[in-house]
């Protein structure tokens, strides 16, 4: 076996620190060839769908390929931008936040790069730039803040699968979670108050949280738990009474239960209950997508305007927000504790030049 190295490697170059940021994924264009191939990866992934693997690929390559690329698509068209997907394009903005925030911490002995979980760019390509540039110890910031098998567990084995093809191996550091961290609190607390100062308070503040199918909660999944510490602190922090506000789960698929309270069923049976007007955040998407845009900031709206609702607003996410970069920047420098920007590189200019003298 041939193990990934780099061609035109140098003794001489200085180490340094990376820092490799991720989210899930996005189709390469808004079109039917593109989600099958995006959504072929990320629905062969057993760590998204816990079903036996004969049984799921009958279903996925059968029905599923044949029918879901055309409607997401669709929906993907709706939120595209010149840019790309709003996942993209927020991500790639973050990185570049974050590139300059920890540069201004570190100096150029920190490179920062972004990679996608399912579709481009992969994780092996932001490896391979991370490698080139002499990163030789390694932070891995997945942007989910709440732990989950499906998520956080699913890039590190897609890390692991990389980087046992490599030569050399980082140093690593793992960041599984941070859905209790006072910065990131702090942020999501901001990015509320900024659209309760334009547009004032709703009867009701829904904090809506992706979605997973209950036995991975009974199995032993802590994501349910966490999406509830960090709607219990984000409340707290807000001065929000446990009438004020509701925790649901959004974006379910298939027959099997999921964690509840579902978000659209929520929405479809308050206006019955008296709230006439709702307000929506998403405290585990780190950056506005499909998910968000169309599915929250337009689907869910609908559900709650017909079943008797009078105002609906959702608030966007933390995307590139001075205070999200300010808690990443501050999440990642409590990693890197301990770790130098500037390694042995003297050691390892002393060692270049043995090898520069013995002519190997």
């Amino acid at each position: 076996m041939q193990f990934k190295g780099s061609p035109n490697f140098s003794h001489q170059q200085a180490d340094k620190i990376g820092v490799l940021v991720t989210n899930l994924g996005t189709p390469d264009a808004p079109t039917r060839p593109a989600l099958k191939r995006y959504l072929k990866e990320f629905l062969s992934d057993p760590r998204v769908v816990e079903t036996p693997r004969w049984l799921w690929w009958l279903i996925l390559n059968l029905v599923i390929l044949n029918i879901r690329p055309a409607r997401s698509a669709a929906a993907y068209r709706s939120v595209w931008s010149e840019q790309g997907s709003p996942l993209l394009t927020h991500t790639k903005a973050q990185c570049e936040a974050l590139r300059e925030a920890l540069r201004a911490d570190h100096g150029d002995h920190v490179e920062v790069e972004f990679a996608m979980r399912y579709g481009n760019p992969s994780i092996a390509s932001a490896l391979d730039k991370l490698t080139a540039a002499g990163v030789r110890k390694l932070v891995v910031l997945p942007l989910y803040p709440q732990y989950s098998a499906s998520t956080t567990a699913s890039t590190f084995d897609k890390l692991s699968e990389d980087v046992r093809q490599r030569r050399w191996l980082p140093a690593l550091r793992f960041i599984t979670h941070y859905h209790d961290q006072a910065a990131f609190i702090d942020a999501c607390a901001a990015q509320i108050e900024r659209h309760w100062q334009q547009h004032g308070r709703a009867d009701k503040l829904l904090f809506s949280y992706h979605g997973l199918p209950k036995r991975y909660l009974l199995n032993g999944d802590p994501y349910f738990c966490q999406c509830h510490k960090t709607s219990r602190l984000l409340a707290q922090r807000l001065g929000l009474t446990e009438a004020d506000y509701l925790t649901t789960f959004q974006s379910r698929f298939g027959r099997e239960e999921w964690l509840q309270p579902y978000t659209d069923k929520t929405l479809m049976k308050l206006p019955a209950e008296g709230t006439q007007s709702v307000q929506v955040f998403c405290p585990g998407f780190a950056a506005d997508c499909l998910e968000t845009l169309e599915e929250i900031a337009v689907e869910n709206r609908d559900y709650f305007l017909a079943a008797g609702g009078q105002h609906y607003q959702y608030i966007t996410a933390l995307n590139s927000e001075a205070e999200h970069i300010q808690a990443l920047r501050q999440i990642v420098n409590n990693e890197l504790q301990g770790w130098q920007g500037q390694a042995d590189n003297s050691l390892r200019q002393q060692l270049a030049q043995q090898l520069e003298a013995a002519n190997l």
